[in-house]
């Protein structure tokens, strides 16, 4: 009677582990078909890039306000931390 619950106790466990395994298995597949199917159909578009306050702006025009505030703030930390 002991080999025989043995012998269940082995043939369940490998049982789940092989639906455990298929069913990883068949989610990886799945997962991988899923991301080559995107991203051949619905490529990602490019951002567009943006200015700190939101707005789109010809490049160089708001880094030179930009680099002003950021002076300005450390300055005002630096009086503050004295």
């Amino acid at each position: 009677m002991q080999e025989s619950l043995l012998q269940q106790g082995l043939d369940i466990t490998l049982f789940g582990m092989g639906i455990v395994f298929t069913f990883l298995l068949t989610l990886i597949i799945c997962t991988t078909l899923m991301s080559r199917f995107i991203g051949r159909f619905l490529p990602e578009a490019a951002p567009a890039p943006a200015s700190p306050s939101g707005q789109s702006t010809p490049a160089g025009t708001g880094d030179a306000r930009l680099k002003k505030i950021i002076e300005a703030a450390i300055e005002q930390h630096r009086k503050n931390r004295r």
